[in-house]
């Protein structure tokens, strides 16, 4: 073996962070696109096993020719893990709480929400099926070192669920005025309500104390509740753009269709076709909307409370930038 090649063998690779570049967002959507794949879903146990097997002897320092992988299947395993086990336990995460599940459950979920739009007892059996599953989802990826207290993941569910109720049922006696269009939005709007009250409540705590802040090598430097608004506000603008496409263009769709009555004689079909289009639509735009901002956000001391700079400046003068974990 050559010294170039020796070299190349001997590169350890670092599967703690992502294969593919963050400060962008071509790099972020693949990263994202990898992340979300609902195809995990279907992995085996074995399969989840062997992934957790190699990403363990990799961090302990096994080397790709001991482990008889090559990079991209390296890689291929990591995403499969990061798929089923929770980042700071380690543990095998409950199947409908995965990322991997947010595709095939919301599609199922939101076709519904589309479907039976009309019926208040349907609005609101369907309203507390979202808010049920975002409360599971919220709960499965909670942070290990620091999880969420069960009283706040009580107030968000509540307070998500009531919000998203009131305000379907509110518009829907509205939009019976309005074009039948309008009527199939609302979903939309009772989601978007729901997030807006969901996200907030459920990181209540960082809105009280401040989002921890840390430098590029990852140690704390402060904390700051500025930089936590900023978080907050960029995951809901996220969650609503990514609940978006299939609320907005399976309404058109369906519209389209009833006044054209192409399902006169096959009413059946409505549902199928609403879950369907829901499907392919946050297929990609789970992903893609995740990406829209930076995982890690990077941000000048200079635009921090001054309290909070002082607080910095006091631990190390010479820092001109901090960076924070947004959360998805």
């Amino acid at each position: 073996m050559v010294r170039g090649e020796e070299k190349k063998a001997s590169t350890r690779i670092d599967i703690e962070k992502a294969k593919w570049d963050q400060s962008n967002y071509t790099g972020r959507a693949r990263h994202f696109l990898t992340l979300t794949n609902p195809l995990n879903v279907f992995a085996s146990t074995s399969q989840l096993e062997r992934a957790r097997d190699i990403v363990q002897k990799y961090r302990k320092g096994s080397t790709l020719e001991e482990l008889k992988i090559t990079e991209d299947e390296l890689w291929t395993n990591k995403y499969l893990y990061d798929s089923a086990y929770h980042p700071d336990t380690g543990e095998k995460m409950t199947l409908i709480g995965r990322m991997s599940a947010q595709v095939p459950m919301n599609m199922i979920i939101t076709g519904c929400m589309m479907t039976f739009y009309k019926s208040t007892p349907a609005v609101v059996f369907w309203q507390w099926c979202n808010q049920s599953f975002n409360a599971l989802v919220n709960y499965t990826n909670r942070s290990g070192s620091s999880p969420i207290p069960v009283e706040t993941l009580i107030q968000s569910y509540v307070g998500a669920t009531g919000g998203a109720v009131v305000t379907a049922l509110s518009l829907n006696r509205l939009a019976k005025r309005a074009p039948p269009l309008a009527g199939r939005l609302v979903p939309l709007a009772a989601v978007a309500a729901a997030n807006c009250i969901n996200i907030p409540l459920m990181r209540i705590t960082e809105l009280k104390n401040g989002i921890e802040l840390q430098n590029e090598n990852g140690d704390k430097v402060g904390n700051s509740k500025k930089a936590a608004r900023e978080a907050i506000a960029s995951v809901t603008v996220s969650r609503i753009l990514m609940a978006s496409p299939s609320m907005v263009l399976a309404p058109v769709v369906m519209n389209y269709i009833d006044r054209k009555q192409l399902l006169k004689n096959a009413k059946w079909a409505g549902a199928p076709i609403q879950v369907a289009l829901c499907g392919i639509c946050l297929t990609f735009a789970t992903p893609l909307c995740c990406a829209l901002f930076a995982q890690r956000v990077k941000v000048p001391v200079e635009r921090l409370e001054p309290d909070v700079q002082e607080q910095i400046y006091s631990k190390d003068k010479s820092l001109t930038n901090v960076f924070y974990n947004k959360g998805l």
